[in-house]
């Protein structure tokens, strides 16, 4: 199915929009990790795993990855079930984080039309079984909650959709620990 470039578009500016959103809401720094799990069957509006597309997930990559990298955020795209929904990570962020890297390339229908892509477009793309995320983005209902940091808070956006796929957001926080005598900080470490 070839899609309208007044779709593709939409996908740009929802994405565009979405991705600056979020760093801001998420507070995101340099060097820290977004996960974003999507569905492109959803993006157009097919059930998930029903209607893999390229062209959706070219979109979405091409608008999300350089708004991250003037950032300098970390993308960690999270396959679909048949790979474990491992992540597509830069060997960059692997090393930083002292993540295993696991021998596994993605495509199509083994990963998904998204993390493919990514995979595509990386400099030195490596996978990962797991990671703890500082943010997370997830297109279309593919669970990403458990490659977030323990304590993840959902965050409201402008976008509730991208293409005709639900999205949903999250940022993390450390844990509170201590009791009534205990005083936190303003700002996240």
């Amino acid at each position: 199915m070839s899609l309208s470039e007044e779709f593709l578009n939409q996908i740009v500016r929802e994405t565009a929009t979405a991705t600056e959103e979020l760093i801001t809401a998420a507070g995101l720094r340099a060097g820290q990790i977004l996960v974003v799990g999507c569905s492109s069957s959803e993006m157009v509006g097919q059930r998930i795993g029903k209607g893999s597309s390229m062209e959706a997930a070219g979109a979405l990559v091409n608008t999300l990855m350089p708004i991250l990298l003037k950032n300098g955020i970390f993308l960690a795209a999270q396959c679909c079930e048949h790979l474990n929904r491992a992540l597509i990570v830069e060997r960059a962020c692997a090393e930083q984080y002292g993540l295993e890297v696991v021998w596994v390339k993605p495509q199509p229908h083994a990963g998904g039309s998204f993390a493919t892509t990514v995979w595509e477009r990386m400099q030195e793309p490596v996978a990962v079984e797991s990671i703890r995320a500082h943010a997370g983005m997830d297109i279309g209902g593919t669970l990403i909650g458990m490659h977030l940091r323990r304590v993840a808070v959902p965050v409201r956006l402008s976008v509730t959709r991208i293409g005709e796929a639900p999205v949903l957001f999250a940022r993390t926080r450390p844990a509170y620990v201590g009791g009534p005598r205990a005083i936190y900080q303003d700002d996240q470490p």
